[in-house]
């Protein structure tokens, strides 16, 4: 494989995580790469900008950096949105957790809820994953997917401070 197919491959797919799956349970279709993905995006969110606004700038500087991988890695792997790419888990998941504090609720409660936000896919996540292609299609869903999450995880928060008081 050429160092380029290499270099694209290891970026999308969040350093080969999402290859471990396949490697564990011997399936072939990567079942949990998704996951995998979610929980490098989990694992890197102490190292990345503490500062709501620079971390703000650095989702949307990643955005279009994952968008222009996962359509390099979507032609490496040949075929649209291989389980391989998790790149699309990881900012989505950032953007789950966007303005928000990082305790340990709101990054659990921004992590399951993403992760069942990408897995079910409720409409318009179902409509956005069909209907784009490339990179952006790749992509646009799991941004879709991080909002809608962040949203509840927000509204979970009020919910469960409303009750704890």
């Amino acid at each position: 494989m050429p160092f380029k197919d290499f270099l694209i491959r290891f970026l999308a797919s969040g350093g080969f995580i999402s290859y471990l799956p396949a490697r564990i349970t011997g399936f072939k279709k990567f079942t949990g790469s998704g996951m995998a993905g979610t929980l490098v995006a989990l694992a890197l969110v102490p190292f990345l900008p503490g500062n709501r606004t620079y971390f703000a700038l650095f989702c949307l500087a990643f955005l279009p950096f994952s968008v222009w991988i996962a359509g390099l890695a979507s032609k490496s792997y040949q075929t649209h949105d291989d389980p391989r790419i998790v790149i699309d888990e990881m900012i989505g998941y950032w953007i789950a957790v966007l303005f928000m504090d990082r305790t340990p609720f709101n990054l659990a409660a921004a992590f399951i809820l993403f992760r069942a936000l990408d897995t079910l896919k409720p409409w318009p996540i179902n409509k956005l994953e069909t209907s784009v292609r490339g990179g952006f299609g790749i992509i646009i869903d799991d941004v879709l997917a991080g909002i809608e999450a962040n949203l509840l995880a927000r509204l979970a928060l009020v919910i469960w401070i409303a009750y704890a008081a």
